[in-house]
Order: C-alpha cells, then sequence, then structure tokens
C-alpha cells in the first residue's frame, strides 16, 4: 500500500473513531480514543499543513493569478498560461488543427471581477490565518 494511502487511512479511520467515539468505545477499550486523538492530531496537522500551503502558495500567489485565478469559475484557461503552463499540449493542438475547437473567448464585466477579487481576498486572508492556527497548534501544543 503506496504512503498516501496509508496516510489516508489513518486520519479517515481515526478521525472516524473521534466522530463517533461511543460507537467505536463499545468494542475498544476507552484509552484507544486518547490514542487516537494523538495519532490523528500528528498525522492531519502537517499532512493539512504542507497540502494547503503548497497548493495555497503554487494557485494563489504566482503574480499571474493573485488572488485567485478565474478558471474555478469558468472551467478555462487564459491561452497565454495555457501555452505557458502546458506547452507540449498547446504545441499538439496548434499541429492537429484542433486549436480553434478548443478557443474560448470568456471576458468578465467589472462587476464579475469585482466579486471574484473579493471571494479571493477573503479566500487568501482566511487561508493565512489557518496556516498561522496551524503553525501555532504545531508550536504550543
Amino acid at each position: 500500500m503506496a504512503q498516501s494511502n496509508c496516510e489516508v487511512l489513518v486520519i479517515g479511520s481515526t478521525g472516524l473513531m473521534l466522530w463517533v467515539p461511543e460507537f467505536f468505545t463499545k468494542f475498544l477499550p476507552g484509552w484507544l480514543i486518547n490514542v487516537t486523538q494523538i495519532i490523528h492530531s500528528d498525522e492531519t496537522l502537517p499532512a493539512v499543513g504542507f497540502i494547503f500551503t503548497i497548493h495555497f502558495f503554487n494557485t494563489h500567489l504566482r503574480p499571474e493569478s493573485f488572488p485567485m485565478a478565474t478558471v474555478i469559475f469558468t472551467g478555462y484557461v487564459l491561452e497565454e498560461e495555457y501555452k505557458k503552463d502546458r506547452p507540449h499540449e498547446y504545441e499538439q493542438f496548434v499541429k492537429s488543427g484542433k486549436i480553434n475547437d478548443v478557443r474560448v473567448e470568456k471576458e468578465f464585466t467589472k462587476e464579475q471581477m469585482k466579486t471574484i477579487r473579493i471571494f479571493g481576498f477573503t479566500a487568501l486572508f482566511a487561508g493565512v490565518i489557518m496556516t498561522i492556527l496551524i503553525i501555532y497548534s504545531l508550536i504550543f501544543h
């Protein structure tokens, strides 16, 4: 079993035990809930912290997508960004003549961009606060 699958199994099973301890203590000793709490917190906080920060910085703090990439709302990537991020795929579309089949013109109104930016900055602020709290809990608890 791969390491990530083991992590999912550990986080999932311990989380389930912490979610419904009354059920599990019907057939498992009560002290196991305390052990589960330690295992769950020691495994989850670093995993979530790592995944969140890597995703966060690679997705939201790049200058071309700050504070939030619009692809989340449209499902479409800007052509210049696609050329840069996936040059081989873009070249294949051009060579095969299918580039016009996948090209979509999508523009946002000023109101939509304002809403996206407000949402983006709110998510950015929430993410920074969560990261600080994760680091705080790892250091002081």
